[in-house]
């Protein structure tokens, strides 16, 4: 028997499977991504306002920074596990700067492989089976693989337009209370796009100290606010380090998503953990981007002015056209998004079919992320003014709104 015929004779035997794996939620954004492909690949012109990418490219500066840095043969190395001192104080620097907020560059900062990375592994270094973690309803589903990764439970908080889109802690049960330990946080807020005043936070440091409960603040639109208002970081709440830490990104504010630089700050503690699993995961950034993200929180911050108020003037235009086709909204706060309700007799999946069927225009249904997500679509600023008005413009020949 040749060696073919032998390995032809042998019976295939079943991989095996981590019963975590059957337990992870199912990839949203890959769903709508291959529904608005086939209307590409179908010859359609399709005008995306569902996803979060940014559209417009990383600032010259940065990208120059990044050029330079891969000739230096120091990054051609591996960098330190836990990454280049310079990069953690230039995090430090920019949140002193920002939010004069102080924070140990040793101690308080944790480099991360891009900010969902952080959110994905902290359950992981905090909860064990059967623990509960709250999340917000809507909210980003990348918190759901987290705490299903640490085979955890979750508790939803509902996030009502009657409550300004903040959970009320006041209605989270006393066994929830009770078991939780930790809870999920994200103003500027995907997807609802609302803001949290300074008050929301010192009142949440003092739920979590009442009820030890470590909270986590996504802070992934963080300098993204408008009207002249700079949105609240969590740590700026007294007593805030004590009881957690916030996930800051350069993919919004630099328009630098596929770098994949994210930094969790703040308590000491959770801030060891997280370093001690990334140990055993990488080794840390490439150098070169290291010192390309340090360019950018320390360099001119006037492409992050011209970045917001670009925002800003897509915002005025897209609800300026929305108003005239009778979409009545309420602007967003913060973020690139927008949160739009749907009109009486649509559910956000069957809205969500019929704009990119007959309108070409994507946009991401409210239930994707959660069940108080019903009764919204959200859109994403991610195009120039002129097709935004495009969009609204197809909608509105829908005559879906009276």
């Amino acid at each position: 028997m040749t060696n073919s015929e032998h390995r032809s004779s042998l019976s295939a035997f079943p991989i095996p499977s981590a019963n975590v794996m059957s337990q992870l939620p199912t990839q949203f954004f890959a769903t709508l991504v291959q529904n608005v492909n086939r209307e590409i690949a179908s010859g359609h012109d399709v005008i995306n306002l569902g996803q979060g990418n940014p559209d417009t490219p990383t600032p010259p500066r940065i990208v120059q920074s990044l050029q330079q840095s891969a000739e230096n043969p120091l990054y051609h190395k591996y960098s330190p596990f836990r990454g280049y001192a310079f990069l953690k104080e230039a995090v430090a620097k920019r949140y002193k700067e920002d939010y004069n907020v102080d924070l140990d560059p040793e101690t308080e900062v944790a480099i991360l492989f891009g900010g969902k990375t952080g959110l994905v592994q902290l359950p992981q270094v905090l909860l064990n089976p059967g623990d509960v973690c709250l999340v917000p309803d809507p909210g980003y589903p990348d918190y759901w693989s987290g705490v299903a990764l640490a085979q955890a439970r979750m508790s939803f908080m509902p996030l009502l337009k009657s409550n300004a889109f903040l959970p009320d802690y006041e209605a989270i049960s006393a066994d929830d209370r009770q078991k939780a330990k930790l809870m999920f946080l994200n103003y500027p807020n995907n997807p609802t796009s609302a803001t949290a005043p300074l008050s929301f936070y010192e009142d949440t440091v003092e739920f979590a100290i009442q009820n030890q409960i470590v909270v986590a603040s996504d802070f992934a639109y963080g300098a993204i606010g408008y009207d002249g208002r700079r949105p609240v970081s969590f740590l700026q709440a007294p007593g805030a380090k004590e009881v957690g830490i916030e996930f800051y990104t350069l993919s919004k504010t630099y328009n630098m998503a596929g770098w994949r630089v994210g930094f969790a700050l703040g308590n000491a503690e959770i801030i060891s953990k997280i370093n001690l699993l990334q140990d055993h995961i990488y080794v840390s950034l490439f150098g070169g981007i290291q010192a390309a993200a340090a360019e950018a929180l320390t360099g001119p911050q006037d492409c992050v002015t011209s970045l917001v108020a670009q925002y800003e003037s897509r915002r005025d235009a897209f609800y300026e056209a929305l108003s005239a086709i009778g979409w009545q909204a309420s602007k967003p706060e913060g973020s690139f998004f927008g949160w739009l309700p749907v009109p009486e007799g649509y559910t956000s999946s069957g809205l969500a079919e019929i704009l990119l069927r007959e309108a070409k225009v994507a946009v991401a249904p409210g239930i994707g992320f959660g069940s108080h997500g019903e009764g919204y679509v959200r859109i994403g600023l991610l195009s120039d003014e002129q097709r935004l008005r495009e969009a609204a413009e197809r909608i509105g020949k829908l005559h879906l709104f009276k």
